[in-house]
Formats: structure tokens, C-alpha cells, sequence
């Protein structure tokens, strides 16, 4: 907020009573003067949101060209330069600036969390002032105005009625669909949590019915919305695991490229013999061959295939990079409502004095009992939903009262059923937990009721039963909640239904409490927002994929709980901590209820909650997917390595600072994006191992060419290098990034976050078994190339015929290599399972990317005008046919190489399972059992 620092007197309490909080704002009942509002402005700032900070587009574009790997590439262009070798290095230079380019469009994304915060805020407000209504800008108010407040008006500060009452939608702070009531009328119960206080009204959200004065407290970033907007500022983002991964990896290439180059020039110097210009030449080829340049493209254009297959999913994933961290997820913390549930409540079981009913279809209504239809009735007046259409096709409303509505349409009674007017409403309030409605009949004035058992109960003097009412005992008190009991521990909703007849109709009318006592006691109704379908399969693959589920929500902890047990969460014990219990933890006291690993119900949550439940997690070295739907969620989402928003039922600031968003807001969707992020990963690894295993049949020739001293020639070119690791192995190398997932991908336990993403393994199979054996093969048919040219050890090639013969003899390892790229390409299809286990044709985008290998390498070698600029010649067809085994014994050691891994996996897993059952027998002969 702009003028504004600490030195800005904080906001009063405003649940004290009004004429102190009055009192404590210099506020008067008929608004400010002109010039004493335009006094405080100077004091509290201007009314509004803001921003610290913006990207810096600049900046971020500087930083792709400075990565450890473009650095590495810069200083082989300024060599390739100082040597005048001027084509390679602006082919050099492109290489860095093409890639700096395209990283910089694929994860450009600013984060408008605050802005989206703005945009619900209003133009103008209506004030007093010194007793008259005028329009101003909202930016202008302050603390100590006083607010006119319509229907149609959206609420541009935080405020305490003064008078009048309205009806507010406050979804856009709360998540929750269902209006408020908030009235001027003195509070009289218990202190209650901010958001829940029914005199109060918030920036941002708006009125839909009535109309009222409403004392302003707070404004700018002091309102409640402010707050939020605040903690979304303060909260980073954390760079993802891979790209943490891929810049050591960078950096990891750098000090082995230098260092190779550092010790290799005096070799070739000292020991070969070569002049100062033929080792910088070295130097050159030497980084070029190190640098994989296909690299980051290639991971970047992995990671957004990754993102449109995951859209495709429902999953919407805003910034590429979270892909992979989706792939390292170990916690997924998740709403229940909408999420793991259809945001569709439905009525399972109703009970009358008539005799507890389960509600099925076919049901004949003769069977229901007379005080079910009194039941029906009320539950239809006391609403302010409505089903429309055939059998309710079209719903409109709160789902607990569409839900009582489908209930008394089954038993019978609809809208247009019922003959009667209603003449006023007590909305519903949160702390008396019910609401009610007086409506006029063809037999009277009755009062219709609903809400907590509990409360409605409380109130009941008499019991419907049979075509008659009686005195309530303490039996039926008894036998009530024992029913309300039963089912809220199978994690059912229950609310209770009552009704007045004969109630008093005078002008104004009866006050609340006069008017909710001495109700007769119809039934109760249990209901249940069923889970998603899919759900129970998607919570069995977290299981197995070793995911810890932890579900945070708002509701009912015995409800909550319910609906885990039954998609399966906690199936091995489950905790259930209130958010009041939570509150008053230590942070070592969280930390050890989450380091447990067990699987937890987080009732009652705020929003502050899923914050610290986040920070926890995280700080136990989780990687922590987070669900959110409200503008109070917005910190939270932001805090998780994965923020996922609801697409259909959240809120635009949710979907604005959440990583993900859920177009289906469907829980399975996670899964479906956890195991995409393993596959995106796992494919990552794959093109590492192909792309790295490439370096050694480049770098193995520049080797011998330094250690012999130039006596054997160099058996590439630099450009040939370029075309080989741009070109010729980026199509296969993207293919192999839509690789299907490996069989048994989502029953391996969560990768930990600093996992290297290159492992010992992987370079054995790169560099040693794939390379070794590419650059074998390579510098064979090099060698034998020169010899059969007429080439001796130490023989010039510079000039004549052989320099003709050592053009040849390039080509050829230039093709050697694309060759054993063939190989490489379907080995490194898999880590450890046969290829022949997934089908060698299953990747036919891989297919593609191999024959636009083959044509590239062809226009090379046979188009003159790219002979020219990549020095080859057309090979002899004796020498072509020599390629054609080369990718079947690249393929086919590293095929050996897995075999030899699985067998000894089998053993490993074989001997431990001997070890269990050496235990079991154990544990049985120590009970008495003997094994025969």
C-alpha cells in the first residue's frame, strides 16, 4: 500500500463492541468530513494492493546465456575465433544464443497472484460523509469511514456493520459456495474466528442481497485480503529438483571439458610435438565434443511435452520445470471436498420415530410413515435451493439442501407441491448452526427448521410420530443421538429437520428466539458427498508408489475421516488432529507427527494451517504437493514445491499461485501428473544416457590424435561434432522423452530430491559400455578407411590423394557414430528391462526421429554444398556396408549389460526374501510352532 510503513497505527479488534471500536477509529455514525478523510489518507496510505517488485525479462534472459554449459561454449567460440576459424564459431555462437532463446520463451511465466487479488477490488465506493451518500474512489478510503453497502455492491475494505443486515458471498475468501448472513444486530455468543463473525464484512467479497452501513477498520494490505496477498509475496519458489540436478550436471561437464583440454594441450605440445595452433584446434574439438549441446534444448522440450500431456490429463501445469518435481512428490496434501469427493451430497439414510429408513430406489412411500412427508415438506420450505427439469435434471444452490431436495422429491413432495408463502427467513448462522423460515399455509403459520442435531434438538419439545405429535422424553433424546452417533463415525453429514405450527404472524414478526423454541422433533437425514470414482484406484497407486496422503480440510474430523477410510486412506491407522489441537503444537511436536510417516486428517484446518503443515513437511526434506480452491489458500499453494488448484470450484488468486490446476478438480488427476513427472523423469535419464554416451566415440579420436602427436590424423571435424550433437541425435533424443513409462514406474518408492539425476550406473552405461564400444568400432573403420587408402603411420594428410583419403576416412567415422546412435537410441530406451519386453516398434516417434537421422546424414555426405561446409566425401559402397552391423553391437552389449543387472537383482531380492522366511519360521518356533 503505497505511503504506508510500520509506523501506520495497526487496526483495532473489530469484534470489540461497536461503540468502543468506534470510539478507538475517531469514527461518528455519520461518516467522516472531506478533510478529515483526506488527513488519515496521508496517515494509512491509499486503499489498494500492492506489488513488491516486478520479473525483470532482461535479467532472466541474461541468465540462459551465462549457464555453466553456454559459458563453456563462449569461450570455444572466442578460440575458434582467435584462430580464424570464423565460420565454427558463429556456429558456435548461434548454438548459444538458439539455446538461451528457447529456454527463456518454454518457461516464461509471470506469477499475477496479486494482480488476480486486484481484480476484486472495486472501482468506487459509496460513503458518508458528515451524513450524505457520495461516490468516491475506493482507493481513497480510510479507516473510520462509514460504507454504504447494496446489493450488487462488491466490498472494498474490511468493515463492521453498523446497520442493516446482508446477505454475502464470501467464496472467494473461503472456497465455500453457500452465502452468509451478517447483520448489525449485537452479537450476544462467544467469540468466533474472524471469518465466521456475523458483523462483519471483508474486502473483495460481495453483496447479493440487502443492504446496510458497515464501519471501515482496515484497509489496503491491512484487510484481510491484504494479509494473504502479503504472505503470497513473502513466500518463494524454489528451483526444481532437476534444475538444481542439471546445473551441477552443467558444471560438472565444465570442470571435466577444461580439464581434459588443460591436460591434453601440453600432451599434445610436449609429448606429440604439435605447434601452438594445431593444439588450440584440439582445444576446440575437444570442448565442442565434451559440451553435450543438445542437452538443455532437449531437456526443455521434454518437460513441455510433459506439460501437454498433462493438460490432455486435466492437469494444467504452468511452469515446466514442476513436470519433474511432480515425478519427486512424497507427499500430497488434499482437500476432501470436490477433491477426493464430487461436491455432491446425497442423502443415504433418514430417520423418523416412524422408524429409520435407508433410502433406495423403488421404495413405496406407504411404507415411509406419515412423518416423513412432514419431513419432506419442511425440508423443501426452509431451502433456498430449487431442482428444475425432469427428476431434478437441473440444480441450483447450496449441495446439502439439493441433496434434502432429491430426498423429498423421492418421498413425494416438490416445490410445486407445496402451498404456501414465505413470509421471512433466519438465515443460517455458523455459531447457532441452523436456519429457518416462517412461511404461510393453507392450516396456519408454521415455522420450518434445519441444521445441527445437536442445536435443532436442543429446541425440540415434542416428536412427530405416526399422524400425531407427543412430548419429547429423554429416551427419544437418547435414541436421537445415538442415530446422529452411528452414523457421523461412518463419516456421514447429518442435519436435523423440525418444524412450529401456529406460529405467531404479527408485524414485524417474532425475533429469533422467540420464534426457534418449542419445536416438534420430525427426523434426522444422513448424507454423504460420495467419493469420485476413480479415487480409491489413484490412492492404492500412491500406496504403492510409497506417497504419503495427508488430507486438510475444514470440515468435520469424524466426516473427514470417514471419507479417507473409505477411498482408503489410513486403511493401516489413521490420525485425526483438530485444528485447535494443531494450534497448540510445538513445531517439534509437528514435526515428530509427520515425521512419523503415518497417514493424517487434518480437520478444521485454516488456511495459516496448510502453511505451517507445508513448511513442516518440507523441512523433514518432503517433496510437498499441496490442494487449495480459496483466496486464503493462495500461500500455501505457493509455499509446496506443487501448488494444485481446483479449475472448476476455486478461485481465481488459488489458480493464479497454484503450479497446477486441475480442470476436472478430480484427486486421481494428482496421480495421473505424479506418475507423468516419474516417466518425464525417467526419460530424462534416458537421453542423458544417449546423448552422453556419444562423447566418447567423439573424444576417444581427439585422444589418440594428441598422444600420438598428429601422427595419426583427426578423425573428425569440429563442424562434423556440431552436426552430430545438434542435428543427428536431437529428433531421437526428443523421441526418446515420449517414451511409454517402464513397467513397475509408480512401485518405486519417491526419488529423493537431491538424488543426483546422473548416476554411477548410467555413466558405466554411457561412457563404458555403449561409448566404449561405439568408439571402437569407430576409429576401426577410420583406420581401416586411411589404410585402405594407401595412409602410413606419420604420412601427411594435408594434401594429394591422401587428404582426399582422410576426408573419406571422416565421413566415415562421422557416419560410424550416427550408426552406433541407432543402437544407442533403442538401448537407452530402457534402464533395466529388455527392450524386447515393451516391443522394439512401440515408439514410433523414435522411429520417425531415426529415419530423419539417416536423411540428414545422407544430405551430408551426398549433397555438395553441405560437403563443402562439413568437410565429407561419398564413401565407397564396401565401406557403407561395413556401418550395417554397428547398432546391433552397440544395442546388444548394453542388452547383455541389463541382463547381467537383472539376474543379479533376482538374487538379491531372492536371498531377502530366504532371509524373511528364516525369520518367520523363527518367530513360529518361538510361539510353539514347529515347521514339518
Amino acid at each position: 500500500m503505497a505511503g504506508q510503513d510500520d509506523a501506520v497505527p495497526q487496526p483495532p479488534d473489530p469484534q470489540e463492541p461497536l461503540e468502543r471500536l468506534m470510539r478507538d477509529l475517531r469514527g461518528r455514525r455519520e461518516g467522516l468530513s472531506e478533510r478529515e478523510s483526506a488527513r488519515r489518507l496521508v496517515v494509512f496510505g491509499l486503499n489498494e494492493l500492492s506489488r513488491r517488485g516486478k520479473r525483470n525479462w532482461p535479467r532472466e534472459l541474461g541468465r540462459q546465456v551465462v549457464h555453466p554449459l553456454a559459458l563453456l561454449l563462449w569461450v570455444a567460440a572466442m578460440l575458434a575465433f582467435a584462430t580464424g576459424t570464423a565460420v565454427l564459431a558463429v556456429a558456435i555462437v548461434a548454438v548459444v544464443v538458439m539455446n538461451a532463446l528457447f529456454a527463456f520463451f518454454q518457461e516464461r511465466h509471470a506469477e499475477h497472484a496479486v494482480e488476480a487479488m486486484s481484480t476484486y477490488l472495486p472501482v468506487q465506493a459509496r460513503v458518508l460523509r458528515e451524513g450524505a451518500e457520495v461516490l468516491v474512489d475506493a482507493t481513497r478510503l480510510v479507516p473510520g469511514d462509514v460504507m454504504v453497502v447494496r446489493e450488487g455492491d462488491r466490498v472494498s475494505a474490511d468493515a463492521r456493520l453498523v446497520s442493516g443486515s446482508v446477505e454475502m458471498d464470501n467464496s472467494m475468501l473461503t472456497g465455500e459456495s453457500l452465502p452468509v448472513f451478517r447483520s448489525a444486530e449485537d452479537n450476544p455468543y462467544a467469540k468466533v474466528p474472524l471469518l465466521q463473525a456475523r458483523d462483519v464484512v471483508f474486502s473483495g467479497t460481495g453483496c447479493i442481497g440487502g443492504g446496510a452501513t458497515a464501519l471501515v477498520y482496515a484497509t489496503g494490505m491491512r484487510t484481510e485480503l491484504g494479509r494473504i496477498a502479503a504472505l503470497s509475496q513473502r513466500v518463494g519458489k524454489d528451483i526444481s529438483p532437476l534444475e538444481r540436478q542439471v546445473t551441477r550436471v552443467a558444471r560438472l561437464i565444465a570442470v571435466v571439458a577444461v580439464a581434459m583440454g588443460a591436460t591434453f594441450i601440453p600432451v599434445g605440445m610436449l609429448l606429440g610435438g604439435l605447434a601452438f595452433g594445431d593444439t588450440l584446434n584440439f582445444a576446440i574439438g575437444l570442448l565442442v565434443a565434451n559440451v553435450p549441446e543438445g542437452l538443455l534444448p532437449t531437456i526443455t522440450l521434454a518437460l513441455a511435452v510433459g506439460v501437454r500431456v498433462l493438460a490432455r490429463r486435466g492437469a494444467l501445469v504452468k511452469r515446466i520445470s514442476a513436470v519433474e518435481t511432480l515425478g519427486s512428490t512424497s507427499v500430497i496434501c488434499t482437500d476432501k471436498t470436490g477433491t477426493l469427493t464430487m461436491n455432491r451430497m446425497q442423502v443415504s439414510n433418514f430417520w423418523t420415530a416412524d422408524g429409520g429408513q435407508h433410502v433406495r430406489p423403488g421404495m413405496p412411500s406407504a411404507v415411509l410413515g406419515s412423518a416423513a412427508g412432514r419431513f419432506a415438506v419442511a425440508s423443501v420450505a426452509c431451502s433456498n435451493s430449487r431442482l428444475e427439469g425432469p427428476s431434478g435434471a437441473k440444480e441450483t444452490g447450496d449441495p446439502t439442501e439439493l441433496a434434502l431436495l432429491h430426498l423429498a422429491d423421492f418421498l413425494g413432495t416438490t416445490v410445486d407441491d407445496l402451498d404456501s408463502e414465505r413470509l421471512s427467513q433466519f438465515h443460517f448462522d455458523p455459531v447457532l448452526r441452523r436456519m429457518s423460515t416462517v412461511d404461510r399455509t393453507g392450516s396456519g403459520t408454521v415455522l420450518h427448521s434445519k441444521g445441527a442435531p445437536e442445536e435443532i434438538l436442543a429446541l425440540c419439545t415434542r416428536i412427530a410420530v405416526a399422524r400425531t405429535d407427543r412430548p419429547l422424553t429423554e429416551e427419544d433424546r437418547r435414541t436421537i443421538a445415538a442415530v446422529v452417533d452411528h452414523w457421523a463415525v461412518q463419516g456421514l453429514r447429518v442435519l436435523a429437520v423440525a418444524d412450529r405450527p401456529q406460529v405467531a404472524c404479527t408485524t414485524p414478526g417474532p425475533s429469533r428466539e422467540e420464534a426457534e423454541k418449542n419445536l416438534t422433533f420430525l427426523g434426522v437425514a444422513a448424507m454423504m458427498d460420495p467419493p469420485r470414482p476413480q479415487v480409491v484406484e489413484a490412492v492404492a497407486q500412491c500406496h504403492t508408489a510409497g506417497i504419503q496422503l495427508i488430507v486438510v480440510t475444514g470440515d468435520n474430523g469424524l466426516t473427514a475421516a470417514g471419507i479417507a477410510r473409505l477411498v482408503g486412506i489410513g486403511t493401516n491407522g489413521l490420525q485425526v488432529i483438530n485444528g485447535n489441537d494443531l494450534d497448540r503444537m510445538s513445531e517439534a511436536e509437528l514435526d515428530r507427527l509427520l515425521g512419523a510417516g503415518e497417514e493424517i486428517v487434518f480437520a478444521r484446518s485454516s488456511p495459516e494451517a496448510k502453511l505451517r503443515i507445508a513448511d513442516a513437511l518440507q523441512d523433514l526434506g518432503h517433496v510437498v504437493a499441496m490442494t487449495g480452491d480459496g483466496v486464503n489458500d493462495a500461500p500455501a499453494l505457493r509455499r509446496a514445491d506443487i501448488g494444485v488448484a481446483m479449475g472448476k470450484s476455486g478461485t481465481e488468486v488459488a489458480r493464479e499461485a497454484a503450479t497446477m490446476v486441475l480442470t476436472d478438480d478430480d484427486f486421481s488427476s494428482i496421480v495421473s501428473a505424479v506418475e507423468a513427472g516419474r516417466r518425464v523423469y525417467d526419460n530424462v535419464r534416458k537421453f542423458i544416457v544417449y546423448i552422453f554416451a556419444h562423447a566418447t566415440p567423439e573424444v576417444i579420436p581427439f585422444l589418440i590424435y594428441a598422444a600420438s602427436g598428429g601422427q595419426i590424423p583427426l578423425p573428425l571435424t569440429v563442424m562434423q561434432i556440431l552436426a552430430i550433437d545438434l542435428f543427428t541425435e536431437t529428433l531421437p533424443a526428443l523421441a526418446l522423452g515420449r517414451e511409454a513409462p517402464e513397467p513397475g514406474l509408480m512401485k518405486r518408492p519417491p526419488r529423493p530430491p537431491r538424488e543426483n539425476v546422473i548416476s554411477t550406473l548410467m555413466l558405466v552405461r554411457a561412457w563404458v559400455v555403449l561409448g566404449g564400444v561405439s568408439a571402437l568400432l569407430v576409429t576401426g573403420v577410420f583406420l581401416m578407411t586411411l589404410i585402405a587408402g594407401g595412409w602410413t603411420f606419420g604420412a601427411d594428410v594435408g594434401t594429394g590423394h591422401l587428404y582426399l583419403v582422410w576426408q573419406q576416412a571422416t565421413t566415415m567415422t562421422f557416419l560410424g557414430i550416427v550408426a552406433c546412435q541407432l543402437g544407442t537410441a533403442m538401448a537407452a530406451r530402457t534402464h533395466t528391462v529388455s527392450l524386447f519386453r515393451i516391443g522394439l516398434t512401440t515408439n514410433r516417434l523414435l522411429l520417425w526421429g531415426i529415419a530423419f537421422e539417416l536423411v540428414f546424414a545422407a544430405g551430408i555426405v551426398f549433397i555438395a554444398p553441405l560437403q563443402a561446409i562439413f568437410g565429407t566425401t561419398v564413401p565407397e559402397p564396401w565401406q557403407l556396408a561395413l556401418l550395417l552391423p554397428f547398432p546391433f553391437l552397440v544395442w546388444g552389449s548394453d542388452e547383455l549389460l541389463k541382463y547381467t543387472l537383472r539376474r543379479r537383482n533376482d538374487k538379491k531380492e531372492n536371498a531377502a526374501k530366504a532371509v524373511m522366511s528364516v525369520d518367520d519360521r523363527s518367530r513360529a518356533s518361538g510361539c510353539g510352532i514347529t515347521d514339518r
